[in-house]
């Protein structure tokens, strides 16, 4: 029997339906979106209709549509969640990405179920629960090294999904409740302030300051291009794009990059993994993701522990350029093999550790003339965070995406049969009524001709065939009414990969297989549907979520990030080295302070209230 190959997605963020049609354009296989509610991004919610017009373009490559439904729900919001997942799925929409588990008990129509990031999906008995409970995609943490995601694919039968590109956040999804208690902002709710972004003073057990005005918990972009290949055969099928709040230019980037970094493994593995959609995407630019939004790449914790923190800054840093050989009154010089354009905005970290930007407004020869010429120093290494050409190259229509088209014309004693099939296995024949009229001349190249005018049509032609008894006349208007009804009745074939499916609900498992029955805060339990899921699941305990206690003493972040290790403080690395006074803890500049407390055994780091 032939190994069964496994199919790889490309999963790419979506603001809005026009920027999930871009990212399909420039290859995606799979693009996820927020609804107008229970999204993780209350800022990028989308109406119903413009969830069914990204569907209806989508699917014609056989790229899917997931929405984000991905918050915790409230009791009296379960059936406007309901009402909601009905209207989806008439539009189309192929699964849900969810974090409550009350949406396992309702009566939803058949759509696939895909567990959220935010379910914290660590361990193997964690992603088995899910998937014995109806899950069909299983969203792993961030913080997965490539053997813990190949146990889990190793014990597990669901599709796995991981990040591979993005803003990172530091607490394990679907943990963390500092913003909720410190602004009233839950990000289980969709509404995060991104307390991690923010600055703060490292102080010991006396109020000392050990680092001061620093963003410690602030860390690097994801960045995992080079790894695609070992995460396929770890057990990735999906590879999932940060970004629901990024603009057209992020998503057009990105995608592009992944989608030639997966096809250039697709292409030498093609025994053992196929791509999930169809088509070819053409793009009019070199796709780099250094110059798209980003804090500097990380792997993060793929190939184990390294160094992943942003101290200076939380906002973009760009793409290296080079380092500052010479200042002038209004002018610098850098020694650079990039081409610096007027429009650019560059940046630097000055003497103080702070991030400055500048914006170029000429540049004569290797002189760079900024609008301000701000304090540079000699050496200064400078980076690039706005690309102005790049970026308005993005502007304007940058893909196409074209799917082979077989087309077979054939004369029959009415009239004639046309074939139509494609590279995603739709066939189509129309059989028109038609008087023959022999031809003086060779009709081919113009029947050819009128049949590979495909024009704004997902189509290009691979293969013709045209069967007549001798020379047929055949008018253009008439070929080219068959060809445009032909094409239309193709697309509306379904791809089976693409249509509606969701399995049974498999027999439930034992909670107590992942931990003990008592479940606290962490598992956010919010509903009573919630509950009795977990109930039946064995549970005998249930705390409240968080954001129905704010209970004192919490953790609000566990975070395999680890201050100690960021400033050579591991105890496991250094014994017997210089030490802090401990305990430690961070403090905002109102004067609050979050305790830290550093569990060595499990590798963590928590922050917690007072």
């Amino acid at each position: 029997m032939d190994k069964k190959k496994r199919h790889i997605e490309l999963l790419a963020p979506a603001r809005t339906a026009d920027i999930g049609i871009e990212a399909v354009l420039h290859g995606a296989d799979a693009v996820y979106i927020g609804a107008c509610d229970f999204g993780a991004r209350a800022a990028a919610g989308n109406s119903c209709d413009d969830i069914r017009r990204l569907c209806t373009f989508a699917h014609q490559y056989g790229a899917k549509v997931y929405v984000t439904l991905n918050t915790i729900l409230y009791d009296d919001e379960l059936e406007a969640a309901k009402r909601l997942v009905e209207d989806l799925y008439d539009a189309g929409t192929d699964a849900l990405i969810v974090q409550d588990t009350a949406l396992l008990r309702l009566d939803l129509p058949p759509i696939e179920l895909h567990a959220s990031t935010q379910m914290d999906i660590t361990t193997p008995e964690r992603a088995r629960m899910l998937y014995d409970s109806g899950f069909e995609q299983i969203v792993l943490a961030r913080e997965l090294s490539l053997d813990e995601i190949g146990e889990i694919h190793r014990l597990v039968p669901a599709r796995l999904e991981a990040f591979v590109h993005g803003a990172l956040c530091v607490s394990y999804s679907g943990r963390c409740y500092a913003s909720e208690h410190c602004f009233g902002r839950s990000a289980n709710r969709g509404r995060c302030a991104q307390f991690c972004r923010l600055a703060f003073d490292l102080v010991d057990a006396d109020g000392n300051t050990i680092v001061e005005d620093k963003h410690l918990l602030s860390l690097r972009d994801m960045n995992r291009s080079d790894y695609i290949e070992e995460m396929m055969d770890a057990g990735i099928s999906s590879f999932k794009i940060e970004g629901r709040l990024k603009g057209a230019d992020y998503v057009k980037n990105l995608t592009a990059f992944y989608r030639k970094r997966i096809d250039e493994v697709l292409s030498r593995r093609s025994e053992d993994y196929v791509r999930s959609s169809y088509g070819h995407s053409n793009v009019s630019f070199e796709p780099n993701p250094a110059k798209s939004f980003n804090r500097g790449f990380t792997n993060y914790f793929l190939k184990g522990r390294t160094q992943m923190l942003s101290p200076n800054t939380p906002k973009s840093i760009g793409e290296s350029v080079g380092r500052i050989v010479a200042t002038g009154r209004r002018s610098f010089s850098l020694r650079t093999s990039a081409e610096i354009h007027a429009g650019d905005g560059l940046c630097y970290i000055d003497s103080e550790g702070k991030m400055q930007g500048l914006r170029v407004n000429r540049v004569e020869a290797d002189e760079i003339f900024p609008a301000k010429m701000p304090h540079m120093a000699v050496g200064t290494k400078v980076f690039r965070n706005l690309d102005y050409a790049f970026t308005h190259a993005l502007e304007k229509p940058t893909a196409t995406r074209r799917m082979k088209l077989d087309i077979a014309l054939r004369e029959t004693p009415g009239g004639y049969s046309l074939c139509l099939s494609d590279e995603a296995g739709r066939r189509t024949t129309l059989n028109v009524e038609e008087p023959k009229q022999d031809a003086r001349t060779p009709q081919r190249d113009n029947i050819v001709r009128q049949m590979s005018r495909l024009g704004d049509t997902p189509y290009e032609l691979r293969n013709i065939s045209i069967e007549t008894e001798g020379e047929r006349f055949i008018p253009s208007s008439r070929l080219a009414e068959w060809r445009r009804t032909a094409i239309e009745a193709l697309l509306r074939e379904p791809i089976r990969d693409c249509e509606h499916e969701r399995k049974p609900t498999r027999e439930q498992t034992d909670l107590s297989k992942l931990s003990t029955q008592h479940l606290n805060y962490t598992f956010n339990v919010s509903n009573k549907e919630a509950r009795a899921f977990y109930e039946e699941c064995g549970a005998k305990e249930i705390e409240p979520a968080y954001e129905l206690q704010h209970k004192p003493g919490a953790t609000l972040m566990t975070c395999r990030h680890c201050i100690r290790y960021a400033f050579g403080m591991c105890h496991k690395q250094a014994k017997g080295s210089e030490r802090w006074n401990e305990p430690v803890a961070l403090r905002l500049p109102d004067g609050r302070t979050f305790p830290l407390e550093f569990d060595c055994a499990r590798c963590e780091m928590k922050v917690k209230s007072q």
